[in-house]
């Protein structure tokens, strides 16, 4: 076995051993479907140790050309911008000193519509780091991808803002991305999860299974 895969199984044995993804409950994903799958944020940023180790064993699976070549890391608000913020400062480590340090950008869930911020489909950025993301190579990162929705919002915002996506990544990627964004991916632990329900055709629901909270 490689060093990579060693590290993808180490990070999918220590997040199920934590209940960071949580494998047989009950879940309402907050989007209409439900499943028996979750990644847990709240267990995975409980300890700041916890995402900081994360982050490095994600960089570790990262092309030396593309740690080289980010000058600014990005996510969605709340997980994807904590564990962007962690790399950011991470990444500064495995460069030269004379290196321009890596900058941060955090993409907020759109609550005023009414704001002066660039915005799509329920996320926005703001004006300061509209122009901190203009003319960069900006890595996109996230704690899960599911369809790559998600991801592919944020990229339209980088795109309008002026800045150019060099590639996505995340803790877990859930093996059901129908969003091509045309880079290259990077996932610390590819877990195919169960089918997904329609929240109206749950059959957890039929069954009188309580939602798993939390």
């Amino acid at each position: 076995m490689d060093r990579k895969a060693e590290i993808r199984e180490k990070a999918l044995k220590d997040m199920q051993h934590s209940e960071v993804l949580m494998r047989d409950g009950h879940f309402d994903y907050g989007n209409g479907y439900h499943g028996r799958v979750y990644l847990n944020p709240h267990q995975l940023f409980r300890h700041p140790s916890t995402i900081w180790r994360v982050a490095q064993d994600l960089i570790d699976l990262l092309p030396a050309e593309l740690i080289e070549q980010t000058q600014v890391v990005a996510g969605p608000a709340t997980g994807g911008a904590l564990l962007a913020h962690t790399i950011a400062g991470l990444l500064d480590s495995r460069r030269s000193l004379t290196h321009p340090a890596c900058s941060f950008a955090p993409f907020n869930v759109d609550c005023n519509p009414g704001a002066p911020a660039s915005r799509t489909a329920g996320l926005a950025l703001r004006p300061f780091y509209q122009r901190e993301i203009a003319g960069k190579r900006v890595l996109l990162v996230d704690d899960i991808r599911n369809t790559g929705g998600t991801l592919a919002k944020c990229a339209a915002l980088v795109k309008e803002a002026g800045g150019a996506v060099l590639a996505t990544a995340q803790i877990c990627d859930r093996g059901e991305a129908t969003v091509d964004l045309g880079v290259p991916n990077v996932a610390l632990v590819d877990y195919p999860a169960p089918e997904n329900y329609k929240a109206a055709d749950c059959p957890l629901c039929k069954a009188g299974t309580p939602v798993t909270r939390f």
